[in-house]
């Protein structure tokens, strides 16, 4: 039988791309909220024994969790094999430790939490610090698909001579893949952050490559406040404009808006999270990892 796909919050190009080549439909859902925020759920399907699977982002989750958890729980009820969640952008990954006395390890609770729920768990490039592995905080299977080829492909297609460049020490690792992938330079700089908003950006060599133009790479673009700095200091320099490059768009606010005003050419996202900005598809890499969790075997 083929695996039965559900969402209750994802669009775009990334679900309807994984439903084509699966070449199956995705489940309706019967969704309402109650006057008083209650939550019903209905699902008019025969689900025993079948393979489930529930596909949504969880950018600003806490909306999404209590629906996203019915949701599974309802599956299961109803005769679910199995129920396994794709979660191509993950959140609640910054709070990974005790930073200070009395907080609370919110990774480490939302990591449980999931876990009492699915079966196994597929995400893109989470942004993980003191936390190395997923299953570090998860009990239950985890695969974590990565967006570094895609990109790679991207820039290799539409950009001539191209500079990568990462924003600071956290990008580091994309952007050095990213740039041995292709065979071109790249360059690391340095941020000295003020405040959540505040941050100064250093450009050391950046003259060596007045030709070329910058690609700015990072994980994750909310506030975009580091990427506008770096934009507005290559700009002093008298760069190419440069194109910024995301896997996960976030852009909190009006995050995107301010960015393209700093002056870049172009802003480019993986199709994690819907937006305007989606030009790179991560379709095939992650039904490369989902045929591992399904019993049915003709997926491409």
């Amino acid at each position: 039988m083929k695996p039965l796909l559900f969402t209750l919050f994802s669009d775009g190009s990334l679900l309807e791309n994984i439903s084509k080549k699966l070449d199956t439909n995705i489940t309706p859902i019967t969704l309402h909220q109650f006057p008083d925020e209650e939550t019903y759920i209905k699902i008019d399907a025969d689900l025993k024994n079948q393979d489930c699977v529930i596909f949504d982002s969880l950018d600003r989750p806490n909306n999404k969790l209590l629906p996203l958890i019915f949701l599974a729980e309802t599956l299961r009820d109803l005769g679910a094999r199995q129920v396994g969640l794709v979660a191509p952008y993950l959140s609640y990954m910054r709070q990974d430790k005790r930073f200070h006395p009395g907080e609370g390890i919110t990774s480490k609770y939302f990591s449980n939490l999931l876990s009492n729920y699915f079966n196994w768990l597929i995400t893109v490039d989470p942004h993980l610090h003191r936390v190395k592995s997923l299953t570090e905080i998860y009990s239950i299977p985890t695969t974590v698909v990565h967006a570094i080829d895609n990109i790679s492909n991207w820039i290799k297609r539409h950009v001539d001579k191209p500079l990568l460049i990462g924003p600071d020490i956290e990008s580091k690792q994309w952007v050095e893949q990213i740039a041995n992938n292709i065979q071109v330079p790249c360059l690391i700089l340095e941020k000295i952050r003020y405040s959540d908003h505040e941050v100064e950006i250093s450009a050391p060599e950046i003259e060596r490559y007045k030709t070329y133009t910058p690609i700015l790479v990072d994980d994750i673009i909310s506030t975009a406040k580091t990427m506008i700095e770096t934009v507005k200091q290559l700009n002093k320099l008298n760069t190419q404009p440069p194109i910024c490059i995301g896997i996960h768009a976030i852009f909190a606010a009006n995050a995107y808006d301010e960015l393209f005003k700093a002056g870049v050419s172009d802003i480019v996202t993986c199709n994690t999270i819907f937006h305007p900005s989606n030009k790179i598809d991560l379709a095939d890499v992650i039904l490369n990892e989902l045929k591992h969790y399904l019993k049915w075997k003709e997926i491409p």
